[in-house]
């Protein structure tokens, strides 16, 4: 149902409900970084240990700057501190999206939030788990007797986070393209026939997101094109019940 002129809310209501919403994930951010930070070694340790497992019995990392391992700890503090905070970060821009929903979409909200922090923790798992050590083994294959592999705190926790993040974000595809099906702004025949395109796009967002190798892009290429068949199930399932109660009677 379209909304009357004097439903709108002005734009001035909307910035403030930005700001607010804003406010409430900077602040969860910050609650879960003061959380993590207590246990930043641990943390590390968690992040590294892929790495220090491929590097067999040369696993440890340097630090070339005086002030370096303390500014990776906060950053890996904020990292997790992030991952903490994830189900209120989707929670608010989910909310803030909500007033432009119908009520049978607004009953979807609650699923959504959920379904976004498990994507976004599943995406995550999926670079940590598998992505990481055949990465990390792709990487030091290149060390010789001549040639040993340093990495260092920054360098490593800038590459990781990158990574997870990514991957985090890319396995929210099945539930981005649901939301947009059961808006009503795509169908499950332009996604068939947008295929070739959308696969086109994952090796080149691949080849941007990840390091410049082919085993990391093709490793979070695939997982991408499975979550655009899932992504098809889920606007097949979707898409078609929303276009029904959309639809509005003529005068």
């Amino acid at each position: 149902m379209a909304m009357n002129e004097d439903d709108k809310t002005p734009l001035t209501d909307h910035l403030e409900e930005l700001r607010k919403r804003l406010i409430r994930c900077f602040a969860a951010v910050g609650i879960g970084f003061l959380a993590c930070y207590g246990f930043k070694e641990k943390i590390f340790e968690i992040l590294t240990f892929p790495l220090i497992k491929a590097m067999n019995t040369d696993g440890s990392l340097i630090f070339t700057g005086l002030p370096e391992a303390f500014f990776t700890y906060i950053k890996v503090s904020l990292l997790a501190g992030i991952m903490l905070a994830a189900p209120v970060i989707f929670f608010e821009f989910w909310m803030f999206v909500t007033p432009g929903l119908y009520e049978k979409e607004k009953k979807l909200i609650l699923p959504i939030i959920i379904l976004s922090s498990f994507f976004f923790m599943a995406g995550a798992m999926f670079g940590y788990f598998v992505v990481f050590p055949f990465g990390w083994k792709f990487f030091l294959s290149f060390s010789s007797d001549t040639i040993k592999a340093l990495p260092s705190m920054k360098e490593y926790l800038a590459l990781s986070s990158k990574m997870l993040l990514a991957f985090g974000v890319v396995f929210e595809l099945p539930l981005f393209i649901t939301c947009l099906a059961k808006l009503g702004l795509v169908t499950v025949d332009f996604l068939k026939k947008n295929r070739k395109y959308a696969l086109l796009l994952f090796f080149v967002g691949s080849a941007i997101l990840t390091p410049p190798d082919v085993v990391t892009q093709i490793m979070m290429a695939l997982p991408l094109m499975i979550l655009y068949e899932i992504s098809i199930i889920g606007a097949k399932i979707f898409g078609k019940k929303v276009i029904e109660d959309s639809e509005e009677p003529q005068l």
